[in-house]
């Protein structure tokens, strides 16, 4: 079935791997920019999408007229609080917009039970946006779809992302990486994936916003698990010959073992021990980015990678 005429988009977040991606999927669409700073050339040619200048941290950010779709890729919880600003001060502009996209993260679900301050910060920070987000919309009957991706990876035009970009660069530096047996499950989404999961779906939101079977909130996930092991191996079978990650043995210990070795980190830093801790947790099971596009799936990792 052939999808209706996309509508007007505005992007927010085009500073980001995702928004980067989403630009050059989104070529003959009709596409703004809203941001502190206006969009560079992009690295496929042509000319900047249009710019409407918005900071989405300060009331006086309102100086613009959105239409069509509002596409986020920025931090949620920037976002929903101007989207709340933006319907309060023109709810009739706010209302005639065709829907809303937000990215979110799944670390709303994967770390509700985090021990320590800063993650517990981010968890109530996400929830709190989403909430807000959520009635906002809801109180003006705007569709609304919240995508909440786990371990975003890859690069888009001159941006990369800082996840698996720093295990590559661990990979270099160690000769020996310890992990807890194969580690837990995985299911990292490339950033071109998870934008076009957006584009897709703003395709299809104004024409069916009002069917209430589908969700608000996605779990979003690429369309391969495996095991963290298996995950660092496909990153170092992906690196060019002669790259020093190849050469890193990735040494799998029985978990129990790891946790004891894993303790000290406990002093130095409750974040950073609760991350090595949950090398060994399944943090899958998320909806794959192939069955919402409708496409084959593509196995991990989908290029291009950060360097």
């Amino acid at each position: 079935m052939a999808l209706p005429a996309p509508a007007p988009i505005t992007l927010f977040g085009a500073t980001t791997p995702s928004g980067q991606a989403l630009m050059e999927l989104a070529r003959g669409t009709q596409l703004v920019v809203a941001g502190r700073r206006p969009p560079q050339s992009p690295a496929w040619g042509g000319d900047p999408p249009p710019f409407l200048p918005c900071d989405l941290d300060h009331a006086n950010g309102l100086g613009m007229a959105p239409s069509g779709l509002l596409v986020s890729f920025a931090p949620i919880w920037s976002f929903a609080p101007w989207v709340a600003r933006y319907a309060s001060t023109d709810p009739l502009g706010f209302a005639s917009l065709q829907g809303v996209i937000a990215c979110s993260s799944s670390s709303v679900i994967t770390k509700r039970f985090a021990a320590n301050g800063f993650d517990r910060g981010l968890v109530q920070r996400l929830r709190q946006a989403e909430e807000q987000l959520t009635l906002t919309c809801a109180a003006h009957g705007l569709p609304l779809r919240i995508l909440a991706p786990t371990l975003i990876y890859g690069q888009a035009g001159p941006l990369g992302d800082r996840n698996l970009s720093k295990l590559r660069q661990l990979l270099r530096r160690l000769p020996l990486l310890p992990l807890p047996g194969e580690g837990g499950l995985r299911q990292p989404i490339h950033c071109r994936q998870l934008a076009a999961v957006a584009l897709h779906l703003a395709h299809l939101l104004p024409s069916s916003g009002g069917d209430h079977a589908q969700p608000v909130h996605l779990p979003l996930g690429g369309d391969d698990t495996l095991t963290y092991a298996s995950m660092l191996r496909r990153l170092q079978d992906a690196t060019e010959p002669g790259d020093p990650a190849r050469g890193c043995r990735l040494l799998a210990l029985p978990p129990r073992l790891f946790q004891i070795l894993a303790a000290p980190l406990l002093l130095l830093s409750p974040k950073f021990f609760e991350a090595v801790l949950r090398m060994g947790a399944d943090l899958a099971g998320f909806t794959p980015a192939h069955r919402i596009l409708g496409a084959p799936p593509e196995p991990f990792p989908v290029l291009p990678l950060a360097p």
